[in-house]
């Protein structure tokens, strides 16, 4: 059995980010002799030279590649292994998360007031990093809005908002009651990295089968409103009605379209006392008329 030093394969993973090994001691705060000397014994016990020095630097050998994503996940695993004994140890605590727009406080105030012991955080995450944070117990519970993928994860819809459309002030739909797809169907629509995320907002597939025009790939809620507010790549977008939007922006309701739901995800598994009861009080406290 190979016993690995989990300090040296870290100073292997920044020696392979940096393909130099000047760099790589600097990032790591020690000196170059010492980092070569540790990536000797780390060769020692894989049984196989890892780096070789050329010239221009530094470069995996093919026992390297394939020891490089080995590492990186050994890594991750320990991170993880370590996060979730600390959690295991410490039963009166707890972080929630949330996404842009949403509110959790309601929630919070009573979990504590319930649980005065317990040591409650909350922190802000983007939309993509719902899922790995909730995963890699960084956090215990989210407040977001589907879709996201939820393997592994408990999902409670706590209310729905409706999507609405927002244009411009001077645009041609604003002040209307309400529109139809059939009023934007030839109106660009952002798109985002996520198919399944981008889909949803851009009601994809459409009744008729006719794709939605693309509008420009964001990345945030504030790309999206600075675009239509400047109305030259993009005239209109949708939003849930619980966004708060610039002034120089209005909402339209949109007529026949499902609603977006915002949920309360955590670890399937999860027996925390306090995410128990903080999945309670969300469901009390976190409402649209709050």
């Amino acid at each position: 059995m190979t016993d690995l030093d989990l300090r040296l394969v870290r100073y292997f993973t920044v020696v392979a980010e940096h393909r130099h090994f000047g760099r790589a001691a600097t990032a790591l705060h020690i000196t170059q002799p010492s980092l070569s000397r540790q990536m000797q014994r780390l060769e020692r016990q894989v049984g196989a030279r890892l780096l070789d020095r050329t010239p221009q630097g530094t470069r995996l050998t093919e026992a390297g590649e394939i020891f490089l994503p080995q590492a990186e996940e050994l890594l991750r695993v320990a991170v993880q292994a370590a996060t979730r004994a600390r959690a295991a140890a410490l039963p009166n605590r707890m972080t929630v998360g949330f996404t842009s727009g949403l509110i959790v406080t309601p929630a919070v105030r009573a979990l504590r007031h319930r649980h005065p012991d317990a040591d409650v955080q909350t922190t802000h995450l983007n939309w993509d990093d719902v899922c790995p944070a909730l995963l890699d117990h960084q956090v215990d519970a989210v407040v977001t809005r589907l879709p996201f993928p939820t393997d592994g994860l408990q999902v409670t819809v706590l209310y729905d908002e409706p999507r609405v459309l927002i244009v411009p002030l001077d645009h041609r739909l604003a002040g209307k009651e309400s529109v139809t797809l059939a009023d934007i169907a030839d109106e660009p629509l952002p798109r985002t990295a996520d198919p399944v995320r981008s889909a949803f907002w851009r009601f994809e597939p459409r009744p008729d089968g006719r794709p939605a025009p693309n509008g420009p790939l964001i990345a945030a809620i504030e790309d999206k409103f600075e675009l239509v507010a400047a109305g030259e790549s993009l005239a209109v977008s949708v939003v849930s009605v619980g966004r708060v939007l610039r002034p120089d922006l209005t909402m339209v309701p949109l007529e026949g379209v499902e609603p977006s739901h915002v949920v309360l995800a955590t670890r399937a598994e999860d027996r925390n006392r306090l995410v128990t009861a903080f999945r309670r009080a969300a469901r009390d406290h976190l409402t649209l008329d709050r």
